[in-house]
């Protein structure tokens, strides 16, 4: 696996992790709210980890349209034996 593969695989499970971690703070908000000692107003919480969550999407779609089209683009040439690809404005960055 290329070292950009990596990297971009690295930052989507890091922002996926963000989601999902986000999403079970507020299921867990949303379901035993009693249990929640340090957070007095809750939806003031919920509307916390709603922001990380639309920040951690926003950061997947970010790495799916810009990056991960032009990593895959390169393996596949790199694949031919072809060194250089040139995408113009076709997803590169």
């Amino acid at each position: 696996m290329s070292m950009s593969l990596q990297l971009v695989k690295a930052a989507r499970m890091h922002a996926e992790g963000e989601f999902e971690r986000a999403k079970t703070n507020i299921m867990v908000y949303m379901n035993q709210s009693v249990g929640i000692g340090e957070h007095s107003d809750i939806v003031e919480a919920i509307q916390k980890e709603l922001d990380t969550m639309a920040l951690a999407s926003d950061r997947i779609e970010m790495l799916k349209k810009h990056f991960e089209p032009t990593i895959a683009a390169k393996q596949l040439l790199s694949e031919d034996g072809q060194d250089e690809l040139d995408l113009g404005d076709a997803g590169g960055c």
